[in-house]
């Protein structure tokens, strides 16, 4: 059996917490034979290969007793690059543990699951649905609703340093002035809008106009300026800082890519990119 789970971009701008999307990279895990511990065979640094591997934690908080499984993990997805390593694993533990122990759960399930495991639904909840997601805890439920998708494809930029998510989260304000939190809001809620009225020149716009969380972010990835004016110079719909960084992702239309790479390169802005496009499929499992 294999399990496979997209990555996801998270926040959108000024989607904080609240906005996702799922993208074309993937992290697969496939199920082996019975063993008599845990074990997870994967080839990236610094991950356990035991039962304290995010993938199976997952797993036994759904299903304590859990019979462990000889697991062959192969992940695409940059780890602590604002790309949803850690949420894809949730995902994937918690899709292990449905199918190992007969759970039948809905993607609903799942999303209330993962999110009470990761604390928000912004990564969790596109990487079982699919598509672009928005959400929020509601007293005590997650409440998640598909979104329009915009007719672009993404590009990202990826630094090729780390950045924990424990330390952008200590980058941001503790509170907000009353006036600055309405306007910030404001921004998000008119974002939403204009996704469902399919207004790309206003959602380009409004992605851009983020409040809560970039400009605090910026002294940590300082490629966020630079790669979002080469990326106006060349027409783009927007440029974001997707989750916590330090990847830079940018809505763009299939025809300006060349020229996107070109103008990155000419600015100095040579790290690694990656051509995707939306998962509409979310987590998936095959014989």
């Amino acid at each position: 059996m294999q399990i496979r789970v997209p990555a996801s971009s998270a926040n959108l701008g000024p989607g904080f917490d609240s906005i996702g999307l799922a993208v074309n990279c993937y992290l697969e895990l496939t199920v082996l034979e019975p063993a008599g511990e845990w074990f997870v065979d994967h080839d990236l640094p610094g991950l356990s290969h035991g039962a304290s591997n995010l993938i199976v934690k997952a797993a036994l908080a759904q299903v304590p007793d859990l019979a462990p499984h000889h697991l062959l993990m192969r992940s695409a997805i940059p780890v602590t690059h604002g790309l949803g390593s850690s949420s894809a694993a949730i995902v994937a533990g918690i899709e292990l543990a449905n199918q190992l122990a007969g759970l039948h759960l809905t993607k609903e399930e799942k999303v209330q699951r993962a999110a009470a495991l990761e604390g928000h639904p912004d990564n969790v909840a596109p990487a079982i649905y699919g598509g672009l997601v928005v959400g929020t805890r509601l007293e005590d439920e997650f409440v998640v609703l598909p979104a329009p998708l915009p007719p672009v494809k993404l590009v990202a930029y990826v630094p090729p340093y780390s950045l924990q998510t424990a330390a952008a989260r200590a980058a941001l304000p503790n509170q907000l002035a009353f006036k600055e939190a309405v306007a910030a809001s404001a921004v998000a809620n008119t974002l939403v809008a204009a996704l469902y009225s399919k207004r790309l020149d206003l959602v380009g716009k409004l992605l851009e106009a983020d409040r809560f969380h970039e400009a605090a972010r910026t002294s940590l990835v300082p490629e966020l300026p630079r790669v979002r004016a080469v990326a106006h110079q060349v027409g783009a719909v927007a440029t974001y800082l997707s989750g916590a960084g330090p990847t830079i992702m940018t809505l763009i239309k299939p025809a300006r890519i060349p020229a996107f790479k070109n103008a990155l390169q000419e600015a100095g802005l040579t790290a690694p990119l990656l051509e995707l496009t939306v998962d509409r499929q979310g987590v998936t499992v095959s014989d």
